[in-house]
């Protein structure tokens, strides 16, 4: 029994955070990671499942690849993270990036947090949790919300924060 095969390589799709959710469902995996020029081609049309890559690069062989791959399916397996919740907030899982993450202290060389994370109001800092990572997807990665549907509440967000950045760039 071989499990699914994969073989790591630049000429496979790009991974994504929903190829991983995909992989983490699949009980054994085993990955072919290449070397330099890669593997012949007769054992890739022999053996291999799918071919997945890291990105729009090269690199000098697929264990580094295959060690995200791990990683990341890893923390999506149950139980190999305690807060469950955390894991679905992560960026990308719901096709946007994370919000910021603040600790402590309050106050870092002049620079605070801002102040609706200490209210206690989890309905505004929520609300602001989502506004923050709906913007940052838009200064960042931008392409990421073409292909993710807004909710009514999202797009009213997104359009605050646009405008709160339009209003802070000419001050």
């Amino acid at each position: 029994k071989k499990g699914h095969v994969i073989y790591l390589s630049p000429q496979g799709k790009i991974l994504t955070q929903e190829k991983m959710n995909t992989l983490s469902s699949i009980e054994e995996i085993t990955f072919l990671c290449g070397r330099y020029e890669g593997v012949d081609q007769r054992v890739l049309d022999e053996l291999i499942d799918e071919e997945i890559s890291l990105g729009d690069y090269v690199i000098s062989g697929g264990e580094t690849a295959c060690m995200a791959i791990i990683e990341g399916v890893t923390r999506l397996t149950p139980g190999a993270i305690d807060d469950i919740e955390s894991v679905n907030q992560d960026s990308f899982q719901n096709g946007i990036l994370d919000h910021p993450h603040y600790t402590r202290p309050d106050d870092i060389g002049g620079r605070k947090v801002p102040e609706v994370l200490s209210s206690g109001d989890h309905a505004s800092i929520e609300r602001w949790r989502k506004k923050q990572a709906l913007g940052a997807t838009w200064i960042k990665r931008p392409e990421l919300l073409k292909n993710v549907k807004l909710s009514k509440e999202d797009d009213k967000l997104l359009k605050e924060y646009i405008a709160e950045f339009k209003d802070n760039e000419h001050k």
